[in-house]
C-alpha cells in the first residue's frame, strides 16, 4: 500500500472551531478539482451516510451534522488532482479557508496506514470505516441488474469474503475499522445500503 505521511497530527487552528463551508462551497470546489463523477458521487455517498450516522446515531445537532457530512464529501477532493499529495493538497486548502479543524483532522484521518494519523474521535473513526465500506457496497450493488433494490447484507458480507472482488479494498482496513466503532460489519452495511441508495 503506497502511503501520503502527513508527518503531523495537528490540524487547523482552534481559533476556528465553528467555521463551516456551505454545502455550496463544498460542491463548488469538489466541481473545480473533481472532474471524474464515480469520484464525485463516492465522495456524496460518504457525506450522505456520516451526515446520517451524526443524526441517527451520535444524537447530533444541524450544525454538528453538517461538520460530519462536509468532511465526508471533501475526504478524496484532491485524489484526482493530485494523487501524489492526496491528503496534504485539501488539508491546506481548509486551513488556508479558516475551516473548523475537527473537519481537516477528519480527513487526515481518513486512512490510517496511509497518512499516519489516528482516528480519536467518533467523526474520525466513522470516516475511516464508512469510506471503506461505502466503496465496497456500491461496487456490489453495481454488479447487480437491480443495483441496490434487493441488495442484502449477506451478499456484500460474500463479496467481502472473495478476494478478488474489488481486489484493491483491504479486508484489513476493514476489519481495523469496524473494530474501532461501536457497531458490528453487518451493522454498518445495513446502514450503508439504506443511506447511499438514493445519493445520485
Amino acid at each position: 500500500m503506497s502511503t501520503h505521511l502527513l508527518n503531523r497530527t495537528h490540524f487547523g487552528d482552534p481559533k476556528n472551531a465553528g467555521n463551516l463551508m456551505t454545502l455550496e462551497e463544498a460542491h463548488a470546489l469538489l466541481n473545480e478539482w473533481v472532474p471524474n463523477e464515480k469520484l464525485r458521487l463516492h465522495m456524496k455517498q460518504v457525506a450522505a451516510n456520516m451526515k446520517a450516522w451524526a443524526i441517527e446515531k451520535e444524537g447530533a445537532d444541524e450544525t454538528t451534522a453538517l461538520k460530519w457530512e462536509l468532511a465526508g464529501l471533501l475526504h478524496d477532493a484532491d485524489w484526482e488532482k493530485y494523487p501524489n499529495d492526496h491528503c496534504r493538497i485539501i488539508i491546506e486548502e481548509l486551513e488556508r479557508r479558516n475551516i473548523d479543524p475537527d473537519i481537516i483532522r477528519c480527513i487526515a484521518s481518513h486512512g490510517p496506514k496511509v497518512f499516519g494519523v489516528e482516528p480519536v474521535s467518533n467523526m474520525d473513526k466513522m470516516i475511516f470505516a464508512i469510506d471503506e465500506l461505502s466503496g465496497f457496497t456500491h461496487a456490489a450493488a453495481l454488479i447487480r441488474p437491480t443495483l441496490y433494490e434487493g441488495l442484502e447484507v449477506k451478499s456484500v458480507l460474500k463479496r467481502l469474503k472473495t478476494p478478488s472482488f474489488a481486489a484493491q479494498v483491504s479486508r484489513e482496513d476493514i476489519a481495523d475499522a469496524v473494530a474501532r466503532i461501536d457497531a458490528t460489519v453487518e451493522e454498518l452495511i445495513a446502514f450503508i445500503i439504506e443511506h447511499q441508495r438514493e445519493v445520485k
